[in-house]
Formats: structure tokens, C-alpha cells, sequence
């Protein structure tokens, strides 16, 4: 069965390195899924989930916060602004800061202050669905 080298860094240094038979990321436009000998592309992440198939079928959890994701027909790297691991979410922490970016976007009232509250808000929603998800209380 083939597979695709996966490297997952981040500033803090390298979080996975591994073979895979599949790989799921969020792409700015969507999840994309990749395969062994995709396409070349290189795509800006959103902040999200990236999932890892490994050869024996189990998948491996991240959360990403944005970045970029590189593909080669025969490797995937993601370059993430920052990473971690599924095991190192902490459901209540993610909530927390959901409350608190929703509190900073109502009262923000400059474009510059909207722009980041948003941006801080999408950040903690996705780290939030991935904690969830991660604990199986939000399987789709």
C-alpha cells in the first residue's frame, strides 16, 4: 500500500513526522484530504483540525492555528503558525477563550480591533470543535 511522508512543524520545532496513507487539513477554501501522489499545490491553512492516517489506519490528531500546507507527490509538510498535539487540547481552556474572543469582538470599534477580535474569535471556535471533537462530543 502506498504511502506519504508528513511532516507537522510549527515554530516550537517539529510535532510528527511519520508515514501516512491519508491526510485531512483546513485549507482556507475547505478541508482537503491527500493521498499518495496528489498534485503539487501549496495552500494557506485556517485555523482547524489536521488529521493524520497512519499506515495501520489509526488516525493521529493536531490543532493548527493557521499556516501553510505543502504538497509533493510523495510528501505533505504543514508549516504551522503554531501546533498541537490532539492529547494537548484542553476543552474548558478552548471554551474559555471562545467566551473571551466573543466578549472582545462586541466590544470592539475599530476596523483594525473588529479585524483581530474576528480573527481571534474563528481561532478559538476551531480550537474549541477540535477539543470536542477530540473528547467525542462532536462527531459530525
Amino acid at each position: 500500500m502506498a504511502t506519504i511522508r508528513v511532516d507537522i512543524v510549527s515554530a516550537e520545532g517539529e510535532i510528527h513526522s511519520g508515514e501516512a496513507l491519508m491526510v485531512f487539513a483546513p485549507a482556507k477554501m475547505g478541508e482537503i484530504g491527500i493521498a499518495p501522489r496528489h498534485a503539487p499545490l501549496l495552500t494557506a491553512l485556517k485555523p482547524g483540525e489536521v488529521r493524520v492516517q497512519d499506515p495501520e489506519g489509526k488516525e493521529h490528531f493536531f490543532y493548527v492555528t493557521g499556516g501553510m500546507l505543502e504538497v509533493q507527490p510523495t510528501m505533505v509538510t504543514v508549516l504551522a503558525d503554531t501546533a498541537l498535539r490532539g492529547s494537548q487540547l484542553d476543552e474548558a481552556a478552548a471554551l474559555a477563550a471562545r467566551h473571551a474572543a466573543e466578549e472582545a469582538l462586541k466590544g470592539a470599534s475599530e476596523q483594525t480591533d473588529i479585524a483581530r477580535a474576528t480573527r481571534e474569535l474563528e481561532e478559538a471556535r476551531a480550537r474549541y470543535q477540535a477539543a470536542r471533537k477530540l473528547k467525542g462530543k462532536g462527531r459530525r
